[in-house]
């Protein structure tokens, strides 16, 4: 099964990138997904099911531990015939 991920981490910093979302965008580079582009209002990943999840977890962690008062993620899965973008 596959899976698309999107998040965000927050507070939001317009002048740089704090600590959190620098945390959870290093976690999405370097997992082993696919399709991933991060933004400054969003970001979003593919892969296999493992991976997906897996990173996921590790994002919630180091950005949470990073200061993020808040994450906000939608998992979806696709190549079903049902997904939409």
């Amino acid at each position: 099964m596959r899976l698309r991920v999107e998040f965000t981490t927050e507070p939001f910093d317009l002048e740089e990138a704090p600590a959190h979302a620098v945390a959870a965008r290093e976690v999405i580079q370097t997992a082993h997904l696919d399709a991933v582009d991060v933004g400054p209002f969003g970001n979003t990943a593919e892969g296999e099911s493992e991976a997906v999840l897996t990173a996921v977890a590790a994002l919630l962690r180091n950005s949470l531990e990073a200061g993020a008062t808040r994450v906000s993620l939608q998992v979806n899965v696709i190549g079903t015939g049902e997904d939409t973008p």
